[in-house]
């Protein structure tokens, strides 16, 4: 028995912010200081180093709830499934439902039942729950899925990712600029084909890294110190990203059995594009070959970083063949891999 993706759905917002829209903000330094730069020099030096020229932000009445809800409908018609015969709803956030212009997140009930109830799902035995796991949160959720499947408790599972991070953000933060909202979706299915997950590794890393992202007061320092956003130490991220990632990649290819060259395409979460880029360029040196043209599809430079949203909604776009020259064929190897808050990292080989 094999499992796979039967169908896939995204959600998108409406709302398009550009770097120039960033023009008449106030960015300041951690300790509160003026940064002594233009925008302009600002929004140029964050556009090379992480290839973002534009995101998306979830419109005024919208939840993450609400965005997951319709990315999961999308993945349950492209599945051609009855939602009620679905046996979990695996729902990947980090922060919960955040209204615009509210302070707290609300998960009460969890994002999980909330999309179940928008679904009208009557069944009790479609149980629904949410994974706190980082960026990674949607991997992580298939990962659980299959094994769900594979130990016959399932048959069906619908996983998302979804999240709103432009509530989260301190708007006197350069950082806050890489962030974006956005929902994929996915249904999880066993099968007979020749197809489907072939391995996974995930990781923990607490020791020193537990604290690279977190919550931290604005860096605005007549704002409410007890109101937190979300804040990272960059170069210690893309330094564990990179030391870590491609080595879990590895792992997860040798253990499925498949060569290097196998590999057709690699959909990594969309952090950062010059991080992305030196960890696929580590991967493929760790088997002492060149770096394939186009085997890294990317969407962050329209969408920006979605976390846990960033890695089904690529899957989806290049799927409905939304992504300009790139495509998944049958048969196709491919990658999925994530880092993010927690640390956590993970990956998993899959035959299209």
């Amino acid at each position: 028995m094999n499992i796979k993706i039967t169908g896939s759905g995204s959600y998108i917002p409406s709302k398009v912010v550009t770097n120039a829209d960033f023009a008449n903000h106030k960015f300041l330094n951690e300790d509160g200081s003026s940064i002594n730069y233009s925008n302009d020099v600002i929004a140029q030096k964050f556009t090379d180093i992480t290839g973002i020229q534009e995101r998306r932000y979830a419109l005024g009445d919208q939840n993450t709830s609400d965005m997951a809800t319709i990315a999961a409908k999308k993945a349950i018609e492209d599945a051609n499934i009855d939602p009620e015969t679905l046996d979990y709803i695996i729902l990947a956030h980090n922060f919960g439902d955040v209204k615009k212009g509210a302070i707290q997140g609300d998960m009460l009930p969890s994002l999980a039942s909330k999309v179940k109830y928008n679904l009208r799902i009557k069944n009790p035995n479609c149980v629904a729950y949410d994974m706190l796991f980082g960026c990674p949160g949607w991997v992580e959720s298939v990962i659980q899925a299959q094994a769900f499947i594979k130990a016959g408790m399932a048959k069906k599972c619908l996983v998302i990712g979804a999240e709103t991070l432009s509530r989260v953000v301190d708007p006197f933060d350069r950082d806050s600029m890489i962030y974006s909202d956005g929902a994929g979706a996915t249904i999880i299915e066993s099968t007979e084909e020749d197809c489907g997950i072939l391995s996974h590794k995930s990781g923990t890393y607490t020791y020193d890294e537990a604290n690279y992202l977190y919550f931290g007061k604005s860096y605005n320092q007549d704002n409410d110190p007890d109101v937190r956003y979300i804040k990272m130490y960059g170069r210690k991220i893309y330094e564990f990203a990179l030391s870590n990632v491609p080595n879990a990649m590895k792992e997860c290819l040798e253990n499925a059995k498949i060569d290097i060259s196998e590999v057709k395409k690699i959909l990594i979460h969309q952090a950062n594009e010059k991080m992305d880029e030196a960890i696929i360029n580590r991967f493929y040196k760790l088997y002492k070959t060149a770096t394939p043209e186009g085997i890294m599809p990317m969407s962050i430079h329209k969408l920006g970083n979605s976390s846990v949203a960033t890695v089904p909604t690529l899957y989806d776009l290049i799927i409905k063949g939304q992504i300009d020259n790139q495509s998944l064929n049958k048969g196709d190897i491919i990658l999925f891999a994530s880092v993010g808050a927690g640390m956590n990292i993970n990956a998993i080989a899959y035959r299209m």
